[in-house]
């Protein structure tokens, strides 16, 4: 084999945890530490099949519904976001609530209370039955329409195109969503753009660095759950940079040694829910198989953190304070 044909891979950067999943995350062990278990979490904490069955041993217990956690309980709610009426379940049942929903989904819900106020349609651009899009849907639903890509456009319907304002799911492939925003300009000329970007900066990101390193891979491993909307649309992104396969796999375990047939360059990134530990297994693996060779493509630099919910905060204060009295 030449120096030219040498196996290696191109791992993204950034990639894995972004500030919002890592926040919610040590949240659920803090809830833990500080409370003890069980710690219920309404829906998975963020959609990673590792990471759920690691908090689970921990003594988190994720359910569907709120009336599935006991009265009187603590309940935890995902990065994902809930809509209002489950804020109102969880104090009807009693329960002790911790908000970890991503602050850049609150900034979506925001903006839909404020458009709402000000009567205007809503297109929310996202995917129907998605525990975010239910969540944001929920803030205003007498004004929210879903809008599930630049196909559903023909049909949205609105009560004055004058003021319609689109919004969107975080976590979505950014250029199918300014496809469906273009398709909705056409139909809605005077169609009124949020604020700012509502696709999150960690989404973004990792769609760049995998565009950077699919142009130039034979493969594409994304590692994610199936249940992860943005490390679904990093194998769309990996593909349409011209990869010429790629696959989405929970970790190593599920990778096929068929898809390494006349492969040169592999390409590995994690989706944002992802921690490290399971690329470093697949990037194991593929050392055993002779891709050894590691290149990292780096796309941006994220510094970004928020601060842990304002629940844990207050109450770690207060646990801090007592332990420095004593």
């Amino acid at each position: 084999m030449t120096a030219t044909t040498a196996r290696r891979v191109l791992l993204a950067s950034p990639r894995g945890y972004c500030a919002g999943v890592d926040r919610a995350v040590i949240a659920v062990e803090k809830a833990l530490e500080q409370y003890g278990a069980p710690i219920y979490v309404r829906h998975e904490i963020v959609h990673n099949k590792y990471v759920v069955q690691t908090l689970e041993k921990k003594g988190a217990i994720f359910v569907d519904e709120t009336e599935e956690v006991p009265e009187g309980s603590i309940v935890m709610f995902s990065a994902h976001g809930v809509a209002p009426i489950v804020h109102e379940e969880a104090e009807r049942r009693r329960l002790a609530t911790i908000d970890a929903t991503c602050p850049l989904v609150t900034k979506v819900h925001k903006e839909a209370v404020r458009f709402a106020q000000e009567d205007y349609d809503i297109l929310l651009i996202g995917h129907e039955g998605h525990e975010e899009v239910i969540g944001t849907s929920g803030e205003a639903p007498d004004h929210i329409t879903v809008v599930d890509g630049p196909e559903d456009v023909a049909g949205v319907t609105v009560r004055d195109e004058s003021r319609v304002v689109w919004l969107s799911q975080t976590t979505l492939s950014v250029d199918e969503t300014m496809e469906t925003v273009d398709r909705l300009k056409e139909r809605f000329p005077k169609l009124v753009s949020p604020p700012s970007d509502d696709i999150c900066y960690a989404t973004q990101n990792r769609q760049i660095a995998v565009k950077q390193l699919g142009a130039d891979s034979d493969l594409v491993i994304v590692v994610g759950s199936q249940n992860s909307s943005n490390s679904k649309r990093l194998v769309e992104v990996a593909l349409g940079a011209g990869a010429r396969d790629a696959h989405l796999v929970d970790g190593a375990g599920e990778i096929d040694e068929a898809w390494l047939e006349g492969v040169t360059t592999v390409g590995v990134t994690s989706g944002a829910s992802v921690p490290d530990v399971l690329v470093e297994e697949v990037l194991e693996w593929l050392a055993g198989r002779g891709y050894a060779d590691v290149e990292i493509v780096k796309a941006a630099e994220e510094t970004i953190t928020f601060s842990l919910p304002k629940e844990l905060r207050r109450d770690l204060r207060a646990e801090a304070a007592r332990k420095a009295a004593g």
